[in-house]
């Protein structure tokens, strides 16, 4: 198996034919000593659900003992799963891999630090149950130091006036899903904050829960600084891809044809006058005109390079389905163009 692929410590044939009802998506990363009493908790509220459930972590490369006590709760617990990166790829992929291994019609996430509370796993589901399509959490009293916290609420104030979706903290990683939104969901890099938006852009009814938060008890944060610079590069790469994927020439090409208009219009401004005074001189107005000229025609160029690449995705697209008749069959599936 080659070093870019995860390495799989359990498979879903393993743990039995019938898929359960729920599925809890834990992505952890050098969490040795949450991972235990995590399952412990867990375990005790989904013991008082009446649904059949699994638990599956996701271990994105640790290089403590995360993966060793891991193995020894799936060792005990049938019911856990786990699937171990060869090393740290990030928590986009970790969920996206969760996303595509749970077998639930439910499936929950939350962060392995702790700071998550799984008795908030009932209420959950009853806002689920409320017809949303993903639910996400709000930490409105967070316990971590202001220097976190302040950078958290600029982020996701900006967030919420940039893509119009009222929540209050896109970055929680306590959420639900229902399994067709979460396996239509495609996530990379960093846009993991961004599920919420991403979810609303495919018609999936997005709802917000406020949630308890914990202080963390063991180890540290993942997370710096650096994480809110690249957060604000992620929100401009998700706006501009569900505004532009499906026509790129739409975009290029109004900028490109914007450049040339206002371009040819001063050149034929200046050739004008060289007609009446009889000389034409380099003038910096004249400079300007022949470089719109020229960024309207590579813009224009850029968009029919950008619509020949997406015509070669556009046959596995994917628009998520409300009903399908005469099978009558659930809500929310996916259907390729």
């Amino acid at each position: 198996m080659s070093g870019s692929q995860p390495a799989f410590r359990d498979r879903p044939e393993a743990v039995g034919t019938s898929a359960p009802e729920l599925s809890i998506v834990v992505p952890v990363y050098n969490e040795e000593g949450s991972v235990g009493p995590l399952h412990e908790q867990l375990s005790a509220v989904l013991g008082r659900l009446a649904k059949t459930s699994e638990i599956l972590f996701v271990d994105d490369g640790s290089t403590d003992a995360t993966l060793a006590r891991l193995e020894e709760i799936a060792a005990r617990d049938g019911r856990v799963r786990l699937i171990s990166f060869r090393r740290n790829f990030g928590k986009a992929a970790a969920l996206s891999v969760g996303f595509r291994e749970a077998r639930g019609a439910t499936i929950i996430t939350l962060d392995g630090d702790l700071q998550d509370d799984p008795e908030e796993i009932p209420s959950f589901l009853e806002t689920l149950a409320q017809g949303y399509d993903v639910v996400s959490g709000w930490k409105r009293r967070r316990h971590d130091p202001l220097s976190k916290r302040a950078p958290s609420r600029l982020f996701n104030w900006v967030t919420a006036r940039v893509t119009g979706l009222a929540l209050h903290d896109f970055n929680c990683g306590f959420k639900a899903y229902r399994a067709e939104a979460a396996r239509t969901i495609r996530v990379y890099g960093e846009q993991h904050r961004y599920i919420p938006v991403l979810a609303d852009r495919l018609g999936f009814r997005v709802g917000e829960k406020e949630v308890r938060h914990r202080p963390r008890q063991h180890g540290a944060s993942k997370y710096g600084t650096a994480r809110f610079v690249n957060g604000f590069l992620d929100l401009l790469t998700v706006m501009f891809l569900n505004t532009s994927q499906r026509n790129p020439l739409h975009v290029f090409g109004r900028l490109g044809v914007l450049f040339l208009i206002a371009g040819l219009a001063i050149n034929l401004y200046m050739a004008g006058i060289w007609l009446i005074e009889g000389a034409l001189r380099v003038r910096p107005m004249l400079i300007f005109g022949v470089i719109l000229v020229i960024l309207g025609i590579q813009f224009v160029s850029m968009g029919l390079l950008a619509e020949m690449i997406a015509s070669v995705h556009r046959g596995g697209e994917v628009y998520p389905e409300r009903r399908r008749i005469p099978d009558g069959e659930g809500t929310g599936r996916g259907g390729t163009a």
